[in-house]
């Protein structure tokens, strides 16, 4: 463990999991985040920050030119955690409003170790366009599926792939969506079988798990 004032870093976690530890950035000042990223950098861990501001990312860049940022999924990565990857996930979103997080989704799995990839705008209501794009999907060993409104998406994929399916809902919908709640629920009681459900808009939680499973059927 090394103690900074405002925090406490985990350097052993990779010991005992298999992954470093992940900087979640939402509630920290740029300069505590930054410290946190620095420390670890001195211990030679690769970071994958999460909702990170583009702020704290041009920080970032300037003390480690080779920090890559994504504005989209405000994924910040300073370092590599595996130079190879491994297997597929597909990363499937309902519409372009979901695309930050089945973009947070993609970019945490590629930073484990997983190819990725990302289909975007395949919502049911053009469910042609998820049929186009179904063969691609099939060749996935676990699918993340990202949705908003009603969330069913996540439901029809399941009843159409062999592989696990991770849904996520998102806040995306108008107002009796409730900020993800009603897709969150549609997501939890699905009659697809297959599915496993992350928190509303946790994109970094699927993408983590998608890559466990991926990983664990790569070997």
């Amino acid at each position: 463990m090394k103690d900074l004032d405002f925090a406490v870093i985990d350097t052993r976690r990779e010991e005992r999991t298999g992954y470093p530890e992940v900087v979640y950035c939402a509630g920290k000042t740029p300069e505590q985040a930054l410290a946190i990223i620095a420390r670890m950098r001195e211990e030679k861990l690769p970071v994958l920050a999460t909702r990170a501001e583009r702020l704290l990312a041009e920080q970032a860049q300037k003390l480690f030119p080779g920090a890559e940022y994504d504005p989209v999924s405000k994924l910040l990565t300073v370092g590599r955690f595996r130079d190879k990857t491994r297997g597929l996930v597909a990363v499937v979103a309902a519409g372009t409003s979901d695309l930050p997080v089945a973009k947070e989704a993609a970019g945490t799995a590629a930073f484990l170790g997983s190819n990725v990839l990302l289909i975007t705008d395949v919502g049911i209501a053009g469910i042609h366009r998820l049929f186009d794009r179904l063969d691609e999907i099939r060749k996935a060993r676990v699918v993340v599926a990202v949705a908003g409104m009603e969330g069913a998406l996540a439901g029809v994929i399941a009843g159409l792939v062999s592989a696990p399916v991770i849904a996520v809902p998102t806040g995306v919908g108008y107002g009796a969506a409730f900020g993800g709640l009603a897709a969150l629920l549609g997501m939890l009681t699905s009659c697809s079988p297959g599915i496993s459900v992350v928190n509303i808009d946790n994109g970094f939680g699927a993408g983590y798990q998608a890559n466990l499973i991926n990983l664990a059927g790569s070997a």
